[in-house]
């Protein structure tokens, strides 16, 4: 322990790392102008990983705070006091869904591909596994591979998955022509749905985690028997199984079963009627756009507001064909009556408490005068919902993700803080030592890098088994992660986390230093509005 300490006040420049307060000072650990050649061995042979105390000082003080995951995170500065209009998507945006409705979609779609296409009865037997896929992964149709890619078109190793098995990363490599790199004329349009040509689509919607299952599970089941099939076709029908579920209407006759078990299916219904009693109190503006039918809504807001929930909205547009309602110009609103029958006279206003179907963006800027930065619109699909009010109409938008609640718990984690911080300090330890070109430093180089790599699966590991976290590869953001930046102002957990602030609150995104910046001195003490908000420090902001 004595040694220990010894080494690291050598390597933190005569500090002691309990000394080092708040976050390190750069990528890495320690100071590494200051470390030797004898102590990048005495850190390594003496005390690896496996090594490190508990409660050493590795970990500064308050490094393992619990995060909140009720915090809104700014990619873009808002000031909510300019903000007058509310806009919102209904499916996992005012209505957040339990797992209980995936494995309803998946079990759906499963008994389409067997009853319908004539699939092996066999594929019944293989029940919805909750925790294998995550959002944001993509599809290799050609070859059944579902795998993570990263901001910058690159494969993350070990994490690419015929049917329910891994692939072998020197498999991956030459089924890529010796690369991880995924050309962008290979990948899905920008709305995520495959063009005539593109091999590989990715899945960005939180609806897509059972068509990834059935996928995953059908490859499964085909190479497991030694069964003969074409990718294309299997891709093809599971996508197809899903629509029907989604697009013919088989989840929207569920609705009898959500008026039973109606707490089965949406979670923070109460928070949600909160949610709109509190912006509608404070003079807001709100609409809906929504691709669900008339009668699925009803349904769900009857249960989260009450009989009057229409009375909270200005608008409410139904089955929108987003993301074509926001780039059509030609499609006309349609009002249905009280019992959900279409109308025929021509459509020269929006009126509160009335119900439209389809229609254009356009239409709706002209009939309501609703533009600009005004107008904040919440959804959970960064193409459908966002890419295009952000890039062309210059709304502001907001980014529901479900799984910061899963994430926030796992880097507050005391594994996960360990873990990450001998990553980080061990790849500082490897820049300084490989300019040394002797047969031991090289030894004891890649002997670090053969840790560094595990100590990237058990980070990992920690937040999903098989593909990690939504939001990064090893280093790098993922491509999931990436267009959450660009299409999304701010994002949440759920529309609940509105509560938490008030309506005239400004979200700053904190200053991150660019590679070729060195933190600021407040950067590296993390004080004051730019402080990663704990659970403790919520209060000051209601």
């Amino acid at each position: 322990r004595a040694d220990w300490r010894a080494a690291s006040q050598r390597v933190a420049g005569g500090k002691s790392a309990a000394q080092l307060q708040g976050p390190f000072t750069s990528a890495f650990l320690f100071p590494l102008s200051h470390l030797r050649l004898p102590d990048m061995f005495y850190l390594k042979l003496s005390h690896g990983f496996s090594s490190i105390p508990p409660g050493s000082d590795l970990i500064p003080p308050g490094a393992c705070k619990s995060l909140n995951s009720t915090v809104i995170y700014a990619n873009n500065e808002v000031n909510l006091s300019e903000v007058d209009i509310y806009g919102f998507d209904y499916d996992y945006t005012l209505a957040q869904y339990s797992s209980t409705l995936n494995t309803l979609i998946y079990n759906t779609a499963r008994s389409f591909l067997v009853e319908h296409f004539k699939y092996p009865k066999d594929i019944g037997k293989y029940d919805y596994i909750p925790n294998f896929a995550v959002r944001g992964l993509h599809y290799d149709i050609q070859k059944g591979l579902l795998m993570k890619i990263d901001a910058f078109h690159y494969i993350e190793p070990g994490t690419v998955y015929r049917g329910l098995s891994p692939v072998p990363d020197e498999e991956v490599l030459q089924l890529y022509g010796g690369t991880f790199h995924v050309p962008l004329q290979q990948d899905s349009g920008f709305y995520g749905k495959v063009r005539s040509g593109p091999k590989v689509k990715q899945f960005m919607d939180i609806f897509s985690i059972p068509e990834m299952t059935l996928l995953a599970v059908a490859n499964d089941f085909f190479n497991t028997n030694d069964i003969d099939y074409d990718p294309v076709h299997l891709f093809k029908d599971v996508s197809e199984a899903i629509g029907m579920v989604h697009l013919k209407g088989f989840m929207y006759k569920w609705r009898a079963v959500f008026l039973v078990f109606a707490d089965k299916f949406i979670l923070r219904a109460k928070e949600t009627d909160s949610v709109l009693h509190r912006l509608v109190g404070h003079g807001k503006k709100l609409f809906l756009i929504t691709n669900s039918p008339f009668s699925f809504v009803d349904k769900g807001m009857t249960h989260m507001v009450g009989q009057n929930w229409r009375d909270f909205f200005d608008v409410v547009i139904v089955q929108a064909d987003k993301p074509h309602f926001f780039t059509d110009c030609i499609k006309p609103f349609r009002r249905l009556d009280g019992n959900g029958d279409l109308q025929w006279e021509k459509i020269n206003s929006l009126d509160k408490g009335q119900i439209y179907k389809q229609g254009n963006l356009f239409d709706f800027l002209r009939l309501t005068g609703w533009r600009g930065s005004k107008v904040l619109y919440f959804g959970d699909h960064l193409y459908s919902d966002l890419a295009d009010l952000m890039l062309r109409h210059g709304w502001r938008t907001a980014a529901i993700v479900p799984e910061l609640d899963h994430e926030t718990k796992v880097v507050s984690a005391h594994q996960y803080a360990v873990t990450l911080t001998w990553l980080q300090a061990l790849t500082g330890l490897m820049e300084r030592l490989q300019v040394h070109r002797d047969p031991r430093s090289k030894k004891v180089f890649d002997e670090w890098q053969k840790e560094r790599e595990e100590l990237r699966v058990m980070t990992k590991n920690l937040f999903n088994p098989q593909f990690g976290s939504i939001f990064r590869t090893c280093h790098n953001p993922t491509y999931f992660s990436r267009r959450l930046s660009r299409f999304s102002d701010i994002y949440m957990a759920s529309l609940s986390c509105l509560l938490n602030y008030d309506l005239s609150y400004t979200f700053y995104p904190r200053r991150t230093p660019l590679q070729h910046e060195a933190p600021l001195w407040m950067d590296q003490l993390c004080t004051g509005c730019m402080k990663t908000p704990h659970l403790e420090d919520m209060s000051h902001i209601r």
